[in-house]
């Protein structure tokens, strides 16, 4: 379910709720990865079931646009790719 990937630029608490096919979402992945920023996310659209359900609840809580990707930074929710807000949100 979740992925961990790793990097030596910790910038705190970094999750990513993605769709395994939207572009925006592996811009999201790719502009923390080429910051060696460490992120944990989950592809939404590869659950099945309750384990569906329940992350589904969990981004409609935090963006009820329920929009892909929906990126918290250290509590800071980020709807869509906005890569200056991201880069200001982990002070890059």
């Amino acid at each position: 379910m979740w992925v961990r990937v790793g990097g030596a630029n910790d910038r705190g608490v970094v999750v990513l709720y993605a769709l395994s096919t939207c572009p925006w979402c592996k811009r999201t992945k790719k502009l923390l990865q080429d910051n060696g920023v460490p992120f944990q996310y989950v592809d939404v659209d590869l659950l099945t079931g309750e384990e569906e359900d329940r992350i589904i609840a969990d981004v409609a809580r935090l963006n009820p646009m329920r929009s892909f990707p929906t990126l918290v930074i250290n509590g800071q929710v980020i709807a869509g790719f906005q890569e200056g807000k991201i880069r200001e949100a982990l002070g890059l």
